[in-house]
């Protein structure tokens, strides 16, 4: 994980972005201290990638380095931070009213709760285009025969980073996660709580790097 710079630090990196590359004694002038008080400073920034040296020539900004930055700050944050509202339906509605739904909330997933409000199942776009062919019964059909269930369905907790929801997302290919809590994990029961997207993961990265 990235170090945490002290104010100095922090100024030198905005002198070397705006006049870069620049001498050690050039930052020295315009913060009016000794070469010699710097070069701590500047040995930290170097070796932490912040800066690069080349001699003769002086210091220069590393961009790759605010890009490590802002994905470590992302790997930090929490998934009970940036989770949206998830859209449930009953185990027992119909699919007819889950293509409804789905299409009304404009989402690519609906979580199936049972009566006790606990996460029962998952269903996709593409489970309810799949029931829609060929089945003119929609409205007799419950979701329940189609959605995937538990315990195959992957979850992640409210206390997880954002970078392990987004690797959970990659790594089984889909396109959301509901955020639960966890009730009895022997019996895979489940509180629904939230979602996490693509959209999600997407949105937090850019809010972090526009501070």
């Amino acid at each position: 994980m990235p170090i945490k710079l002290s104010k100095r630090q922090l100024e030198i990196l905005e002198i070397v972005k705006e006049a870069g590359p620049i001498t050690g004694r050039e930052i020295a002038e315009k913060l009016s201290l000794t070469r010699a008080t710097l070069r701590p400073d500047l040995a930290i920034l170097t070796m932490a990638g912040s800066l690069e040296a080349k001699p003769r020539v002086g210091y220069f900004f590393n961009p790759q380095s605010e890009v490590r930055q802002s994905a470590a700050n992302l790997a930090k944050q929490i998934v009970n931070n940036y989770k949206a509202h998830p859209i449930v339906v009953q185990k027992s509605a119909s699919v007819y009213d889950a293509i409804v739904q789905i299409f009304l909330e404009d989402v690519g997933t609906l979580y199936a709760v049972d009566k006790d409000g606990l996460l029962a199942g998952v269903i996709s776009r593409k489970d309810l285009l799949r029931a829609a062919i060929g089945n003119n019964n929609l409205e007799e059909l419950p979701v329940s025969v189609i959605m995937t269930r538990m315990p195959n369905i992957v979850t992640v907790k409210y206390d997880e980073s954002l970078l392990d929801a987004a690797k959970k997302l990659i790594h089984n290919h889909i396109d959301s996660l509901p955020v639960v809590r966890e009730v009895d994990k022997e019996k895979d029961m489940y509180e629904v709580i939230g979602r996490i997207t693509k959209t999600t993961i997407t949105r937090a990265y850019v809010e972090l790097l526009e501070i």
